[in-house]
């Protein structure tokens, strides 16, 4: 009997090896090729302690002060963000021909060029803090947002993903968010531009598309998703806008949707919970489900209801949403 199953696991680990023999994607075994997502990881909470340096603290060493803690940070998060960099850019068709010294060079380059936009990624996380703060009346002080909010942690990873998104680089702002991703339910593509003032309150089911563009104090419910209105067209649809533009001082509440790469939610407008949108809302409009679809069942008697409703928000206060 012994015998008899060292043999089948001798077959079975056969069969495996010959099946990683063939060309498909699955099969590439070139490890050192890749970006490590660990140490990227490790590089994204690195980044959490330089951008919020009083709340999140390096605990391997002891710092007599804060510059001294700070530039060994920023120093190790360079080394190892220039390393992984180099490796990313090879994923580009350009640089798989090129020399080490060429991508050492790129890799410098962009390093560089990133680390002079922290403090601008600084500047627009205050503004995400402060728009937490004032938007959200359970909040019991800023700290309280820093240290524990699922929303501001997202954003404030995608402002670091973004602007290495813009610098060209490959697969790193991605795996950035997506680490965001899996840690809060919230799904925000590292290309979308996103202004000051950006606030996902309670957040989880947050979608937000590769093009879209959002401005400045722009509040965000759960399970809002600001999408593509198809993506039949898979790849020949890179780099077209599919997703919408989100003018300044828009609120989007719960369930909602907004899907298409030409609808456009005007300033100062307000989309109701669970709204569906895919075309465009003139500035200062609420939007708003009327009479929402509701079953009343008392033993035979049923009753139905349903509707949409727009109106000009200086028309009609009267309105409310649960969340």
């Amino acid at each position: 009997m012994r015998d008899g199953r060292e043999e089948e696991i001798r077959n079975i680990v056969g069969e495996l090896l010959e099946d990683y023999k063939d060309d498909r994607t699955i099969n590439q075994i070139e490890l050192f090729d890749q970006p490590d997502t660990e140490v990227i990881v490790d590089i994204l909470d690195k980044m959490l302690k330089i951008v919020f340096p009083g709340f999140f603290r390096e605990k391997t060493y002891r710092f007599y002060n804060l510059n001294s803690r700070l530039t060994v940070l920023l120093e190790d998060v360079m080394f190892n963000l220039n390393k992984q960099i180099a490796i990313a850019l090879r994923q580009l068709p350009e640089n798989q021909n090129a020399n080490e010294d060429e991508m050492a060079e790129k890799a410098e380059k962009i390093t560089l060029e990133f680390f002079k936009k922290i403090p601008l990624i600084r500047e627009y996380t205050e503004t995400d803090v402060q728009a937490a703060f004032d938007g959200d009346p359970a909040a019991f002080n800023r700290n309280e947002i820093i240290l524990s909010y699922p929303g501001l942690y997202t954003i404030t990873i995608n402002r670091i993903a973004h602007e290495l998104f813009k610098l060209s680089v490959p697969l790193i702002p991605r795996i950035m968010t997506e680490h965001a991703h899996s840690q809060t339910g919230i799904d925000i593509h590292p290309g979308a531009t996103i202004g000051k003032y950006f606030f996902m309150d309670h957040g989880t089911g947050i979608v937000v598309g590769e093009t879209t563009i959002i401005g400045d104090n722009v509040k965000v419910y759960q399970g809002v998703t600001i999408g593509a209105l198809s993506t039949r067209g898979g790849q020949k649809l890179k780099g077209v806008k599919r997703h919408p533009t989100i003018e300044d001082n828009v609120t989007i509440y719960s369930g909602a949707s907004v899907l298409g790469g030409e609808t456009v939610i005007g300033r100062n407008s307000v989309i109701g919970s669970n709204a569906f949108i895919t075309s465009s809302i003139a500035p200062e409009t609420r939007v708003s489900i009327k009479n929402q679809e509701l079953n009343y069942k008392t033993g035979k008697n049923k009753k139905e209801a349903s509707g949409i409703e727009i109106t000009d928000l200086e028309q009609d206060e009267s309105w409310f949403y649960i969340i």
